[in-house]
């Protein structure tokens, strides 16, 4: 199944991203209710970018709500505690690539298709750094995101 824009072992994906969260929230006294890991299991099976309403269109096809106040909490949360990153351009979220790393996700998003891939880069991260602290400013987080042509796109494009 693709990932971004390569194949990969989904099911293992799947699993380690869902026994991290659980992991990590066994950890920190976290409660990890069956809204906030059905949202999660979504974001992982698609891995795309999904806005709220669609993840809240799915939980209401399952019978477990159709507020969205449920889908937003759930997402929060996911999102507070890095289980799950929101790509600002598409108003959407998208489950982390990176289970447990402490990392500066780098999205490239494809304006073509929406096809949606993370990557992390500490080089980013550090060059960010140093551009704060020279204006006294600490950053909190950061999320990059960068848009143009995936792989299939340019094929497709190509004469």
């Amino acid at each position: 199944m693709p990932i971004g824009f390569e194949h990969h072992n989904h099911t293992k994906c799947v699993d380690t991203a869902l026994a991290h969260a659980q992991s990590a929230c066994d950890t920190q006294g976290l409660k990890l209710t069956p809204a906030r890991l059905r949202v999660l299991e979504i974001l992982l099976s698609e891995h795309k970018a999904m806005g709220a309403y669609d993840i809240l269109a799915r939980l209401n096809d399952e019978g477990l709500g159709s507020q969205p106040p449920i889908v937003y909490r759930a997402l929060d949360f996911l999102v507070t505690n890095g289980f799950v990153h929101k790509i600002e351009k598409l108003n959407a979220y998208t489950a982390c690539s990176h289970p447990g790393q402490s990392h500066t996700p780098v999205f490239m998003i494809c304006t073509n298709c929406k096809t949606l891939a993370e990557t992390q880069t500490q080089d980013i991260g550090g060059v960010l750094d140093l551009a704060a602290q020279t204006l006294g400013f600490q950053i909190e987080t950061a999320v990059i995101e960068a848009e143009g042509l995936c792989p299939a796109c340019q094929e497709n494009t190509t004469p």
